[in-house]
């Protein structure tokens, strides 16, 4: 790399970097919150057009779904409300559908576009280990993983920084990026696996906004130990897939449990 293209690359790096009202760390990010929403919002839309999405209306496990989402999304918001970060939720148009499907696995989409799998009921086994799991992938939408995701994706895929850059200007490229940071091909969901640090950062603030919801984080724990059992035969559920387990994150989460336990306030249902 020539002086010059180093220096352009170094200043732009320095500019899109902006720090997380959330996590409080710096995030490289070439694309705009309300871009990244919006076609979001699309791909759910096409996404529930093209699956069977069980009713609320008559189906007791879709009502778990939506009863566990409207609980902790009440609850993050008045959280942030509390500390004065009520637009870390700008674009949040929360959306929550439990999917036909044996698949074990759940993702929550930029703007608060959330779907679980029918299969991952099977792992989760009661009300508070589904809201871990729920929290947990809303934490990813909230600490904008998937922008910053689709930052990168634009260097990995144009080669340098500077050339990305104009991506933002051309709609159906900024497309491709974000069908590229999910793993979008054939079968529209499949979501790439998070790195090392997303994955802490989402089982910290998940654990959190469960705790927050009156949801016990205990139950993280047992959760995370019967979805290890499920690869017991060799073959990985997709909840494991997209979030790589790591040999000590029974650990980390254990250390993140006296502070959590903190905010826990057991609603009587």
């Amino acid at each position: 790399m020539n002086r010059f293209l180093f220096i352009l690359t170094f200043l732009i790096v320095t500019i899109s970097c902006t720090r997380n009202a959330v996590t409080g760390r710096n995030q490289f990010k070439l694309v705009s919150n309300e871009e990244v929403q919006l076609l979001a919002a699309s791909q759910y839309k096409q996404f529930l057009s093209s699956n069977k999405i069980l009713s609320a209306t008559v189906n007791e496990d879709a009502q778990m779904v939506q009863r566990v989402g409207q609980r902790l999304t009440a609850a993050i918001t008045a959280y942030y409300t509390s500390l004065g970060k009520v637009n870390v939720l700008n674009g949040f148009n929360w959306e929550y559908n439990l999917l036909d499907s044996k698949e074990i696995n759940a993702w929550c989409m930029p703007g608060g576009k959330i779907a679980v799998y029918s299969g991952m009921l099977s792992v989760t086994e009661n009300e508070a280990a589904l809201a871990v799991v729920m929290s947990h992938e809303i934490a990813h939408a909230l600490a904008q993983h998937w922008r910053e995701r689709i930052s990168y994706g634009m260097v990995q895929e144009y080669g340098n920084i500077a050339q990305s850059v104009s991506l933002p200007n051309n709609p159906g490229e900024t497309q491709s990026m974000f069908l590229n940071a999910y793993g979008i091909g054939s079968e529209f969901g499949t979501v790439l696996p998070f790195s090392h640090k997303d994955e802490f950062e989402a089982d910290k603030y998940g654990l959190k906004f469960a705790a927050l919801s009156g949801y016990d984080p205990k139950e993280a724990i047992n959760l995370w130990e019967r979805l290890e059992k499920t690869s017991s035969n060799g073959k990985h559920p997709d909840f494991l897939i997209t979030h790589p387990w790591e040999e000590n994150r029974l650990a980390h989460l254990k250390d993140q449990m006296p502070e959590v336990l903190k905010l826990y306030n057991p609603i009587n249902r």
